[in-house]
């Protein structure tokens, strides 16, 4: 495995290959980041992991400066699955006119309408943060293909209409989330949680499938059923940012015609903000 951290030098090692899968993450490599390398494993004869922690899709207030890193143990990690690059670049290699203070003064994309919505109405920018680095790794790595996970849901979608929007030769593969024996979907941010609240914050996918189920038996009561399930979690402590019942190929709001239904959350558990979702047909 080679480790490279300039763009010049990773351009040199990739002329010429025929076949790239990229699998871009922020680092602190887990089992579902993992999942997704053999993915990529799978659909390409060359594989490139790219390691940023992207200062531009966190908000003054988000948890830029304590978001968990973990080199060491994600190259031995990469090593071990057998990939060929972890490309590891620095802020400055990234975003060549940021100034050391202002990193918005860097150009980013504009986002469409649903953006705004389900997670970014709390997180103003976030999305149009990642669709930049994201282009800009494309652009980079120029791979046939990238790897993301379900688990960021809303965000898969945004990539794939990126990809659609500006014509990018780029096939997109959504992984599938990979969860602990409990059912909480693996997240680098799982590590702030203590041990109590790692086995209570299972309770967020809990009711999601509970909402799921109530659809599948023809409940068609969709702000009913999130109203239940928010109050449930706000008793046990949580602060809840929304649940929502959507189209899964559209993130419109569900209709009662729609057959392929996803179920979409954010809620915070102590100081730990976690996200889930339910995909599924009816």
């Amino acid at each position: 495995m080679q480790i490279i951290e300039t763009v010049a030098a990773l351009k040199r090692a990739l002329k010429n290959q025929p076949n790239i899968a990229l699998v871009p993450t922020m680092g602190n490599l887990h089992a579902g980041h993992l999942h997704l390398v053999a993915l990529a494993k799978q659909e390409a004869s060359f594989v490139v992991v790219s390691i940023f922690v992207n200062p531009l899709q966190f908000g003054a207030n988000e948890d830029l400066a304590s978001y968990p890193r973990s080199l060491a143990a994600d190259y031995e990690k990469l090593s071990d699955h057998g990939i060929d690059i972890a490309f590891v670049p620095s802020v400055i290699e990234m975003y060549p006119h940021f100034d050391g203070v202002n990193i918005n003064q860097t150009m980013s994309i504009s986002m469409p309408p649903i953006a705004n919505e389900l997670c970014g109405a709390t997180r103003a920018g976030h999305f149009s943060g990642v669709a930049t680095v994201v282009a800009k790794l494309f652009n980079i790595v120029m791979p046939h293909l990238a790897v993301f996970g379900k688990k960021d849901f809303q965000q898969l979608h945004i990539i794939r209409e990126l990809v659609q929007q500006f014509n990018i030769p780029i096939r997109i593969v959504g992984g599938e989330t990979v969860r602990e024996s409990n059912g909480l979907a693996m997240s680098s941010r799982n590590g702030f949680l203590s041990a109590e609240q790692k086995k209570n914050a299972a309770q967020l996918h809990q009711e999601l499938h509970t909402i799921k189920e109530e659809i599948l038996n023809g409940n068609n009561e969709f702000s009913a059923l999130t109203q239940a399930a928010s109050q449930s979690l706000q008793g046990k402590s949580w602060l809840v940012d929304y649940i929502s019942v959507r189209n899964a190929h559209t993130l419109a709001p569900a209709s009662t015609q729609d057959a392929s239904i996803v179920v979409l959350a954010a809620a915070i558990l102590g100081n730990t903000r976690l996200i889930d979702n339910v995909e599924f047909l009816r």
